[in-house]
């Protein structure tokens, strides 16, 4: 069987990263105040939060080291912090705040 490949772009709602990995909606949220060096979802306009695919691996690796590998928040924190060192404001997801997608044409 063969996966599909995705877009570096594809953005994933709070809902399909639920389903995904398994995380309640409410943990994630918890998660995204509680690793907010390593963590932090795009918003839309609206204020919804949009996931990329690295944001899904880093949800997943906490997932991994909070259950399998047993850590507190805190050291999972550290160990994060050392996978996925911390990216300037700007290199990281997608902000939506202007009102304008990403490569789309001025107005």
């Amino acid at each position: 069987m063969r996966l599909p490949q995705f877009s570096d772009q594809l953005m994933l709602t709070i809902e399909q990263i639920s389903h995904l990995t398994g995380v309640s909606k409410s943990t994630l949220r918890y998660w995204e105040k509680s690793f907010h060096d390593c963590l932090k979802p795009s918003r839309t306009l609206s204020n919804r939060r949009e996931y990329s695919l690295e944001d899904l691996e880093r949800i997943k690796t906490i997932k991994l080291l909070l259950e399998k590998e047993h850590l507190t928040p805190y050291g999972a924190r550290l160990r994060l912090l050392e996978l996925f060192p911390p990216q300037p404001e700007g290199e990281r997801g997608r902000q939506v705040k202007s009102g304008k997608l990403p490569g789309s044409p001025p107005l």
